[in-house]
């Protein structure tokens, strides 16, 4: 006889991975674009591919890759890509609640992470589905790996991916997260603060640094709503 729970969190899972699929899509794109551009900056097919399967953050990615390309050193690379991620510090803190276990178990429970899977598991009432968290994310990561594999290995068939479309992809795919939270009454001044605040700073700021002050903003909000 399987448990109400076990039911629950399998119900929660296949929804998170039917959720998933258009985020997917979108992610092996993304990651396609991100291998034909690895490799034009010099990095080997395994080295794009272990890139993608270990970082697995889209503006991180980019944001190495844009360093790099300009010149940059590894070290001004990697402070470029960690500045990018640090908006999981804010989402962690809202998620680390609604994770069991004690603090190694939720850090590996955290590892499922990513934008959209995060905006998709929020319930509106400050806590998380975390299996549906894990059902979204799941997807996102097989095509994420899969794109970073064909653009690596076919990228020179493809030519200049800007003629292609694909790099309109990453700020509509980060749009569409903003709109979503733009909807919820909870969310929303929190939201529109961030992205106005990010917007605001792209012109006149390094890479990474908008997307940090956006996260501080999504902090407050996230107090405010617990007091």
């Amino acid at each position: 006889m399987v448990a109400a729970g076990d039911e629950t969190a399998r119900t929660a899972f296949r929804r998170g991975l039917r959720l998933g699929v258009p985020f997917a899509v979108v992610g092996f794109l993304l990651s396609l674009s991100f291998g034909v551009l690895a490799r034009q900056a010099g990095f080997s097919v395994m080295q794009a591919v272990v890139t993608s399967v270990i970082v697995f953050a889209g503006s991180a990615q980019f944001a190495m890759l844009s360093v790099i390309t300009v010149g940059g050193g590894i070290s001004a690379a990697l402070t470029a890509a960690s500045l990018m991620n640090t908006r999981f510090l804010a989402m962690g803190v809202a998620l680390a609640p609604s994770l069991p276990g004690g603090p190694l178990k939720r850090a590996a429970q955290g590892q499922a992470v990513v934008d959209s899977s995060w905006a998709l598991a929020n319930r509106g009432d400050g806590t998380f589905d975390r299996w549906l968290l894990f059902g979204t994310t799941l997807p996102q990561y097989v095509t994420w790996t899969l794109g970073s594999v064909v653009g690596a290995v076919f990228g020179e068939a493809l030519g200049d991916t800007h003629r292609l479309g694909l790099d309109a992809i990453y700020p509509v795919f980060f749009l569409s997260l903003l709109i979503v939270e733009l909807r919820d009454p909870t969310s929303r001044w929190a939201a529109a603060g961030g992205g106005l605040l990010a917007l605001a700073l792209v012109p006149i700021s390094p890479p990474g640094i908008p997307i940090l002050a956006a996260s501080t903003v999504a902090l407050i909000g996230l107090v405010r709503r617990s007091a």
